[in-house]
C-alpha cells in the first residue's frame, strides 16, 4: 500500500516528516511527500507533464527516423562517410552558435507558441530535405537552420519542464524523458531501418516530417498558454553574461565538461554505424537505444542516493570501454553486445545533471539546462565531424577505437580533478561554499 494512504502512523513519525502525517491531504497533494520520493506514475498526474512528454517523444522519433534516412541518402549520393555522419549529427554543431546567441530567448518567449512553432519549422524543413536532387549544400543549409532552432527549443522545453515539476521531482522527470528518448530511438531507428530497406531513404525522411507535424499539434493542443518566464528582450549580450556566470565556478565547469565531452565522443562513435555496417546500422542504433533505456531506468529509479556520487565517473567510463573491442574487428553479435553495454553508461548523465542542478543559481535554472542541452548536442556534432574525418582517412572501426580512448582519458582527468576537490573540501578548517546567485 502507498504510504500516502497509511492510517496508523504515530505522532512521532509525523513530527519527523513522514508521509503518514498527511491525514487530511489528498493523494495529489501528498505525492511529493512520500518517504521514497516521487514515483513515475505520480509525474503523469501533474498537469501538462503528459503533453510535454508526448511532444518530446514525437520530436525524438522524428529525429531518428528522418536522420537515418537522410544519412543514407547522403552516403549514396556522395560516398562520403564524413558527410553521412554530419547529416545524422551535424545539426548539433549549429547548437553551439545558438547557445551563444539565442539562448536568452528561451525564457522570454511563451513556451507553447515557441515549442509548437519550432516543431512546425522542423516539419517544413525536413519535408524540404526529401525533395529529389536537392544539392548537398542545400541539405546542410537546412540542417544548419534546424540546428539553430533546436538550440532554442531545448532551453524552452527543459525550462518548461523545470517550471511544471517541483524541484525534488525534476531528476525523476528527466529520467522519464531520457527513457522516452531511448524507447523512441529504438522504435525510430527500427522503423527508419525498415523504411529504408522496404521503401526508400526518402520515404523515411518524409515520415520524420510527419512526426514533427504531430509534435507541433501536441504542443499546441496539449499545453496551456503561459506567459514568458522572464521579461525583457532577448539579446546576445544577455545570453553571454548568463553563460559566463554559469561557467565561472570550477565545479560547474566540470559538470558541464562531464556532460558534454565523454558522451559526445561516444556519440561520434555511433555516428559511424552507417559507414561501418550500412545494412545493419539500424540494428546497432536499436541496441544502443535499448542500453540507454536500461541505464536510465536503473539510475533514475533504483540507484541508492548514497552511491550516486561515487558512481558518476565509473559509470561514465562504461560508455567508452566496450568500443575498444572494435579494434579486434568483432562479428555482428559481439558488436551488438558491446554497443548495448556501452549505452548503459549514458545513465551517468543523470547523476551529472543532479550535481549540476545543485550548483546552479535558482534564477538561472532554465538557462543552465538549455546551455547543458545545447553544449551537449554541439559537441556531439563536433565528435561526428571528427569521427567522419577519421573514418575518411583510416576506417570507421579505427575512428571508433580512437574516440573511445579519448573519452576514457577525459573521464579519468575529470574524475581525478573531482577527487582532489573532494579531498580538499574535507580537510579540517575548510569551508565549502557554493554560490547560489550572482555576487
Amino acid at each position: 500500500m502507498s504510504r500516502c494512504h497509511a492510517r496508523h502512523g504515530t505522532r512521532r513519525e509525523a513530527r519527523h516528516g513522514t508521509c503518514r502525517e498527511a491525514r487530511h491531504d489528498t493523494c495529489r497533494e501528498a505525492r511529493h511527500r512520500t518517504c521514497q520520493g516521487p514515483r513515475y506514475r505520480s509525474l503523469f498526474r501533474i498537469p501538462e507533464f503528459a503533453p510535454l512528454f508526448l511532444t518530446g517523444s514525437a520530436h525524438t522519433a522524428a529525429q531518428t527516423v528522418a536522420g537515418l534516412g537522410l544519412a543514407t541518402l547522403v552516403l549514396r549520393a556522395t560516398g562520403s562517410p564524413l558527410l553521412s555522419a554530419l547529416a545524422l549529427f551535424g545539426p548539433s554543431l549549429a547548437q553551439l552558435l545558438g547557445a551563444t546567441t539565442l539562448l536568452s530567448a528561451a525564457d522570454r518567449l511563451p513556451p507553447r507558441a515557441a515549442l509548437s512553432g519550432i516543431a512546425l519549422f522542423f516539419a517544413v524543413g525536413t519535408a524540404v530535405l526529401a525533395v529529389p536532387a536537392l544539392p548537398t549544400w542545400a541539405v546542410f543549409a537546412v540542417l544548419l537552420a534546424e540546428g539553430l532552432a533546436a538550440s532554442l527549443g531545448g532551453g524552452v522545453r527543459y525550462g518548461l519542464l523545470n517550471e511544471i515539476l517541483p524541484r525534488e521531482a525534476y531528476l525523476l522527470g528527466r529520467s522519464v524523458t531520457n527513457m522516452s528518448t531511448g524507447v523512441c530511438q529504438i522504435g525510430g531507428f527500427a522503423a527508419g531501418g525498415l523504411l529504408v530497406a522496404l521503401l526508400s531513404p526518402r520515404g523515411a525522411v518524409l515520415a520524420g516530417a510527419g512526426l514533427y507535424l504531430a509534435a507541433a499539434l501536441l504542443a499546441r493542443l496539449g499545453l496551456a498558454a503561459r506567459p514568458p518566464r522572464a521579461e525583457g528582450r532577448p539579446s546576445i549580450a544577455a545570453t553571454r553574461r548568463a553563460n559566463a556566470l554559469l561557467l565561472s565556478l570550477p565545479a560547474r565547469r566540470r559538470c558541464y565538461l562531464a556532460l558534454w565531452v565523454p558522451n559526445g565522443l561516444i556519440v561520434g562513435c555511433e555516428s559511424l554505424f552507417v559507414p561501418y555496417a550500412p545494412e545493419r546500422a539500424g540494428l546497432l542504433f536499436v541496441c544502443g537505444a535499448f542500453g540507454m533505456l536500461v541505464g536510465d531506468t536503473a539510475v533514475g529509479r533504483f540507484l541508492p542516493e548514497r552511491l550516486r556520487a561515487r558512481l558518476r565517473f565509473p559509470l561514465q567510463a562504461l560508455l567508452a570501454a566496450p568500443f575498444l573491442l572494435f579494434a579486434l574487428d568483432p562479428g555482428l553479435p559481439l558488436a551488438l553486445a558491446a554497443v548495448t553495454v556501452s549505452a548503459v553508461g549514458y545513465g551517468a548523465s543523470l547523476l551529472h545533471q543532479e550535481r549540476l542542478t545543485a550548483l546552479v543559481p535558482e534564477e538561472l535554472g532554465g538557462h543552465a539546462l538549455g546551455l547543458h542541452s545545447s553544449g551537449m548536442l554541439a559537441f556531439q556534432g563536433v565528435s561526428a565531424a571528427l569521427a567522419g574525418t577519421l573514418a575518411q582517412y583510416a576506417s570507421p572501426r579505427t575512428g571508433m577505437v580512437l574516440l573511445a580512448v579519448a573519452s576514457l582519458a577525459v573521464t579519468f582527468l575529470l574524475a581525478r580533478a573531482d577527487r582532489r576537490e573532494t579531498k580538499k573540501s574535507a580537510e579540517p578548517g575548510t569551508v565549502n561554499l557554493v554560490p547560489r546567485s550572482p555576487v
